[in-house]
């Protein structure tokens, strides 16, 4: 019987192609996780700007943040543009107020004071617009402050008459409200001496009592909702080391404290 011919070997010299796409399949998915990881999601990046910038205002570092906002949720943003919060200020833009102020008061349980808050962002838009105005977060409450270049001559207690209008606005506000008011003079550290103040401790207090007598005498608010304190310059908001400086210690803060806090 005849044998049968085994057929005939031949060396598969492409084999070589499978080791190289998978290769090549491998090196794609080795660049697509570097591109990955370089790109940030815009929107996460805002939210942690904002909790970053929330937590320096309870600390009182600083009181608004320059931190730019994602345009579109769905962007993607390189991490070498990622924005970081600065001790500056930003007119015009009160979206910085906004959310910090929702997300630290979402978590004292004090939502009527984010109502609060639209309403006097509101009512003194231009007065924010012009940086005589700011409206703020502190673990005990809302702050709005009056700076002194807005609403005072220098070394007086009294309120200029150009600013009544802003106050007005300001009380219409508060008259609606329950919250307990606390009025908080400040100064900056150069001493005074005229005929009417001695030391910046009287300055600072008269001006927190000056307001506190207008609160009740013009606007009817509660007296049993109001207190009065002067700090003189022991509570500064910035280092007294320019004029720039010293103009934003010289303030009034009107604290609307928050109910579950008391």
């Amino acid at each position: 019987m005849r044998r049968k011919r085994k057929p005939a070997t031949h060396v598969n010299h492409e084999r070589w192609l499978v080791s190289y796409a998978d290769f090549v399949t491998l090196l794609f998915a080795f660049f697509v996780v570097l591109y990955s990881s370089s790109q940030v999601d815009k929107r996460k990046v805002g939210s942690l700007a904002l909790a970053i910038q929330v937590a320096f205002q309870q600390l009182d570092a600083f009181d608004a943040s320059n931190s730019k906002r994602p345009a579109r949720d769905s962007a993607a943003l390189p991490f070498a543009q990622v924005p970081l919060a600065e001790n500056t200020e930003r007119p015009g833009d009160f979206s910085p107020f906004v959310q910090p102020m929702e997300g630290l008061f979402a978590t004292t349980s004090a939502t009527p004071l984010q109502n609060v808050q639209k309403d006097l962002m509101k009512a003194l838009a231009p007065e924010i617009q012009e940086q005589v105005v700011s409206v703020s977060a502190r673990p005990e409450g809302l702050v709005v402050t009056l700076q002194e270049a807005g609403f005072y001559e220098s070394g007086s207690a009294t309120i200029r008459p150009a600013a009544q209008d802003a106050i007005d606005r300001l009380a219409a506000v508060l008259q609606s409200r329950g919250e307990p008011l606390r009025i908080e003079g400040h100064t900056d550290n150069v001493p005074i001496h005229n005929q009417h103040f001695d030391s910046n401790w009287e300055l600072s207090t008269a001006r927190a009592t000056e307001l506190v007598k207008l609160f009740i005498a013009r606007y009817k608010l509660d007296a049993s909702r109001l207190s009065a304190a002067g700090f003189a310059q022991y509570h500064p908001v910035a280092l007294n080391d320019t004029e720039e400086n010293r103009a934003r210690n010289r303030r009034v803060d009107i604290v609307i404290l928050n109910p579950a806090r008391q």
